[in-house]
């Protein structure tokens, strides 16, 4: 194994978790933006009320993408246990 193969390996890496993590990270960023509209609306500057709606949200979006995230991680270790089954 060289650094060319351990920068692949490494950049596989970082892009499955930045895919995997998209979408919940998407989602929290679109319900904490709808939630500060809210409270600047109304002048509530309640710190908690963010907290519930990010947290039901992620929760949802995770099981609603599960399958596609654990796609990700499999193929990603896939690809691993080949390069070490074949010796890099």
């Amino acid at each position: 194994m060289n650094e060319a193969d351990a920068l692949d390996i490494m950049r596989n890496a970082v892009w499955t978790v930045l895919v995997a993590t998209g979408p919940a990270v998407g989602v929290a960023m679109a319900v904490g933006l709808v939630i500060a509209l809210f409270q600047a609306l109304t002048q509530i500057q309640e710190m908690t009320l963010t907290f519930i709606p990010k947290i039901v949200a992620i929760l949802i979006m995770v099981a609603v993408t599960g399958p596609f995230i654990g796609g990700q991680i499999f193929a990603l270790t896939e690809m691993l246990y080949g390069r070490i089954e074949n010796g890099f």
